[in-house]
């Protein structure tokens, strides 16, 4: 299946890696970001500042949530973000408030990579924890 125009193919190879071990996973939860968006370059400053943000709301609102880092086995390429437990649309909403273009949602262990605006089309990426590994 070809991926949707609104999501780059990068979304698709993505893998994640636990800072810290846990197993606590919610049957369904968000992975979100609030760096850069993919083909857009912002200064440290500005990714630091937007991830210390999320951090802050997530927080905030009491929301399981815990450190993952995404990152391409191709490129190399990594940015941290948050596993977080909430309702897809509100992930969503989030996502659209810190620039994202999509976030990843996980139910059971099927990882699905959705749009932040509209349509919201799933798009199955594949089984989560084949995409998960421990280290830092």
């Amino acid at each position: 299946m070809p991926p949707s125009p609104k999501i780059h193919p990068a979304y698709l190879e993505t893998h994640f890696r636990q800072h810290q071990p846990f197993s606590d996973w919610p049957e369904e939860f968000a992975i979100i970001t609030a760096f850069s968006t993919t083909g857009e370059t912002w200064t440290k400053d500005q990714n630091e500042s937007a991830d210390r943000a999320i951090e802050v709301e997530l927080q905030a609102h009491g929301q399981w949530h815990k450190r993952l880092t995404g990152y391409s086995p191709t490129t190399g390429h990594a940015e941290p973000g948050w596993a977080v437990e909430m309702p897809l649309s509100d992930a969503c909403d989030l996502g659209l408030r810190y620039l994202q273009d999509a976030i990843y949602f996980v139910s059971g262990d099927e990882l699905r990579v959705i749009p932040c605006g509209e349509p919201r089309e799933h798009l199955l990426v594949g089984g989560f924890r084949e995409r998960l590994e421990n280290g830092p």
